[in-house]
């Protein structure tokens, strides 16, 4: 089977989202609010359904993965949900002027959690699309953790390696430092997968893809005036609206990708003549 070291790649992003959230998050002593619980289950439920998922086919267990593959068209638009409210979370802030630094790079985080999750949806799509063809359909299930890893990583690289910033810019541009450079290792990674295997790397080029313009968007963000006005207007939706629409979104993602998917129908033979 493909990608048969899968479940050790996703259980290290698993790993990198602990140490990176593992301040603000998991070892927090103040209280967390609900839409960092409703992302972080999500996010940790997918990456452990990928796990399961690539055991289960490696083991021949077809009945586990068909059941975890109808398991993920409930499971999907729930962390598109979540990913969702914690756009909220932080275009209630904007909308509040709370703080200086959410101000300058509120917007920015709004159009990066935009960006991830146009990418969730491309590559679940896909995935559902191409689920005849086995490679297509692991690598585009399993380049979905890459569009997890840059959020975790980040951090990461924030508070036990500053070394890796080799960009260098002051407080606080220096987060969206932190941030472009683990797009970029994502980009490489994706890209090193695509050339090792160009029959099947479509995943990883539309995985790399992502990860590069959202770096790069989020890194320009702060200077320019239109993402700002955009994230205001955002900021202004009713939340159970961009929710609904979220939702939405992932339940017709799932809807598309399995109808594009579905084994084209027979022509009847024509009847005997006479």
């Amino acid at each position: 089977m493909p990608y048969r070291h899968a479940p050790y790649f996703v259980g290290f992003v698993l790993l990198v989202i602990m140490a990176g959230f593992w301040a603000s998050y998991f070892g927090a002593s103040e209280p967390i609010p609900l839409a960092f619980h409703v992302h972080a289950i999500s996010s940790m439920t997918w990456l452990a359904l990928l796990i399961v998922q690539q055991v289960a086919i490696q083991r021949r267990a077809m009945a586990l993965h068909r059941i975890l593959g109808k398991a993920s068209f409930v499971l999907f638009p729930f962390l598109i949900f979540g990913f969702v409210m914690i756009i909220n979370y932080t275009a209630g802030h904007f909308a509040s002027g709370e703080g200086p630094v959410t101000m300058v790079l509120g917007p920015a985080f709004g159009i990066g959690m935009g960006i991830a999750i146009a990418a969730y949806l491309t590559l679940f799509t896909l995935a559902l699309k191409h689920r005849r063809n086995v490679k297509l359909h692991a690598g585009y299930m399993l380049a979905t953790p890459l569009i997890l890893f840059e959020s975790p990583f980040s951090r990461v690289m924030g508070e036990y390696l500053p070394w890796m910033n080799v960009i260098g810019s002051d407080f606080p541009q220096a987060i969206l430092d932190t941030i472009l450079l683990s797009d970029l290792i994502v980009a490489a990674f994706a890209l090193v997968l695509w050339w090792r295997g160009r029959k099947h790397g479509a995943p990883w080029l539309v995985a790399a893809g992502f990860a590069g313009v959202q770096g790069v968007v989020m890194w320009i963000a702060p200077s320019v005036p239109a993402i700002t006005a955009g994230f205001a207007a955002y900021a202004a939706l009713p939340p159970a609206v961009t929710l609904a629409l979220g939702m939405a979104a992932g339940g017709v993602a799932a809807w598309l990708g399995w109808e594009a998917g579905r084994t084209p129908a027979r022509p009847r033979t024509a009847a005997a003549a006479g």
